[in-house]
């Protein structure tokens, strides 16, 4: 029988880990590279030396541990595995709940940054919100997974069931990354709860069609280019993880500085060392290398693959650098999108992937987005 109980949770990483860490990380063996080729061939060892020397001399988990245990967290079982969640409720007895969803290589560090100004905006005429930000299953604290098949359609289950465990009747789902194909699904097959759904990416693709090409924008064709480049210049985790996502992770499970590499090729040189580490730490002390690539088997090896468009009223917020949604193809995937917001990031925006991780790069911006769409449904 499934054990339903809610129990409290603290981040508490031994210093036997911390020591073992730095031990590690002070005997990396260093790979050959050609002199002069930048990235070319994958991630640079400057970058990753410089990371590495970070996160070996300066970086403070016992930091990182103290933001996350200055709120409640908690874990309960579904579907037979452990699941990881903050719950921060708001003050305010008119708030909204919403589940954040996180993706890979990101954790719910992520929307740690967006938790104050959610539940308790400095303007009484704001909405409130309470917040529930899991761990996916296989990510972070909610550990390893010990089942197969946790693809995007048996978290969006998993989600349902937590936000009804907590007692949430009505919520919103927000997203980033893997957050943005999960929540979508929340919000098809709990449509009677979710009041809608806020992505910061909608990832509908051309289907081969010619006709669907015809009259393109500018802005489109370019979004086009983009993800064309990035496809075949950034796109070997996908493949790598969709494939034999087993076969390399006893490589990112016996070296931090492996997994920093892997994983530190979609945490852009424009984020700040100690995000970046943050995220990469977690995976490191949970053992969940291994299982968090797995969600990319299992996403790519679903059967279940659910047909039409959803319906519940959905938003995009978009940011440069990113994935670049284009509106003609998210309409046919999704039949109610109200809201649909590209964002200028400026010129101190840089790096292929800047603005990917809009929760903590562009906090303001995605908040008052947020707001504004959830505003709108009540």
């Amino acid at each position: 029988m499934t054990d339903t109980a809610i129990r409290p949770y603290r981040v508490e990483i031994p210093q036997i880990a911390l020591d073992d860490l730095a031990d590690r990380l002070r005997r990396t063996n260093w790979p050959g590279e050609l002199p002069g080729v930048g990235d070319a061939y994958g991630m640079a060892t400057d970058r990753v030396r410089e990371l590495a020397t970070y996160w070996l001399e300066k970086f403070d988990w016992r930091t990182v541990e103290a933001r996350l245990n200055a709120h409640p967290q908690f874990v309960t079982e579904i579907d037979g595995e452990e699941i990881h969640f903050l719950h921060v409720r708001s003050s305010r007895p008119d708030a909204t709940p919403l589940v954040l969803t996180h993706g890979w290589p990101g954790s719910v560090v992520e929307y740690l940054d967006v938790i104050t100004p959610l539940t308790e905006p400095t303007d009484p005429d704001a909405p409130a919100f309470h917040l529930v930000i899991p761990s996916l299953p296989g990510f972070g604290f909610s550990g390893p997974t010990r089942s197969a098949g946790w693809n995007r359609y048996r978290t969006a289950r998993a989600w349902a069931a937590l936000m009804a465990r907590l007692g949430y009747d009505r919520y919103g789902a927000v997203g980033n990354d893997a957050g943005s194909m999960i929540s979508p699904e929340l919000g098809r097959l709990d449509a009677d709860h979710v009041l809608g759904v806020h992505v910061t990416q909608l990832f509908s693709f051309p289907t081969g069609d010619p006709a669907e090409f015809q009259e393109l924008s500018a802005a489109d064709q370019a979004a086009l280019r983009h993800l064309q480049w990035f496809i075949e210049n950034k796109f070997s985790f996908n493949q790598v993880q969709s494939q034999q996502p087993q076969t390399l992770a006893f490589a990112l499970a016996d070296s931090p500085v492996g997994l920093l590499a892997w994983n530190g090729q979609l945490l852009d040189e424009s984020l700040d060392p100690d995000f970046v580490l943050a995220n990469v730490a977690i995976y490191w002390f949970t053992g969940t290398a291994a299982s968090a690539m797995r969600f990319y088997w299992e996403d790519a090896h679903a059967t279940e693959q659910p047909t039409g468009p959803t319906t519940v009223p959905t938003a995009l917020a978009m940011f440069p650098g990113d994935f670049q949604s284009i509106r003609r193809f998210a309409d046919r995937d999704h039949g109610n999108i109200v809201s649909w917001h590209a964002f200028d990031a400026g010129p101190e925006r840089r790096g292929d992937v800047a603005g990917h991780y809009a929760a903590h790069e562009a906090t303001d911006v995605l908040v008052g987005d947020i707001r504004q769409f959830f505003a709108g449904l009540r």
